[in-house]
């Protein structure tokens, strides 16, 4: 099947999630936006088209279907693209993991706009390093502590019995995180050696590692979720 994947253009945001997956299975996928422009989003987010109503982007259309949201997405490719251990119970760890990923990557979102999406970063700067420094001191070390925990219960070396796309997400945060605040990565380091094991590991896989290398991965930038404003990742 050609998957068609739809997420806003310029950016890596939460459309980067699903785009690790389908490059690590080697998936037949179109970037629809990257060729056709943000309007190519249009009618199924104003509900012209058939199937699903997504609210926002990411969203994937294979056949028939659209499916919306990032978690979603990730559980219905994981089976098919052999990127979850088989199995129920696996199945659904492997959403809960993605959904307290999708949780964290709010929060991310959150440290430099703490007041209103709508509003640029310098309209609430001082709001943003409050947040931020709440951030750094509590939920970082308190979210990565946690995927530290998940794989040492997995195998040690991944979050499940073997590969899986929730490696994938813990890849892709890390990198974001290494971006945004890599002052507060820094003294996280003797703390998350597994995740950084992992991360490298992950970085390192055929596809991915091709991925990285192409013009297909956008740069991290200050209009995506993760972003690096030196105010909010200073001590000071």
């Amino acid at each position: 099947m050609r998957y068609e994947l739809y997420y806003w253009s310029g950016i890596q945001g939460r459309g980067e999630f699903v785009r690790l997956a389908l490059e690590d299975a080697g998936a037949d996928y179109i970037d629809v936006v990257r060729k056709c422009g943000d309007k190519a989003m249009m009618p199924f987010l104003r509900g012209a088209q058939d199937g699903a109503l997504p609210f926002a982007p990411p969203f994937l259309k294979a056949g028939r279907l659209v499916i919306a949201q990032t978690a979603t997405i990730l559980a219905y490719l994981g089976p098919r693209l052999g990127l979850v251990p088989g199995g129920q119970a696996a199945e659904l760890y492997a959403q809960q993991l993605q959904q307290t990923i999708a949780d964290f990557v709010v929060e991310v979102h959150d440290t430099h706009h703490p007041i209103a999406s709508s509003q640029y970063y310098e309209q609430q700067r001082s709001a943003a390093r409050k947040r931020a420094q709440a951030f750094r001191d509590e939920r970082l070390p308190k979210f990565l502590g946690y995927f530290e925990k998940v794989i040492e219960r997995g195998n040690g070396k991944q979050a499940l019995s073997r590969h899986s796309y929730v490696d994938l997400s813990l890849f892709q945060l890390v990198s974001g995180l290494d971006y945004a605040f890599p002052n507060a990565m820094r003294d996280m380091e003797n703390r998350i050696p597994r995740l950084r094991a992992l991360a490298e590991r992950v970085s390192q896989r055929a596809n991915i590692a091709a991925y990285l290398r192409s013009s297909r991965r956008l740069a991290f930038n200050e209009e995506g979720i993760f972003r690096h404003y030196p105010a909010l990742d200073s001590k000071g």
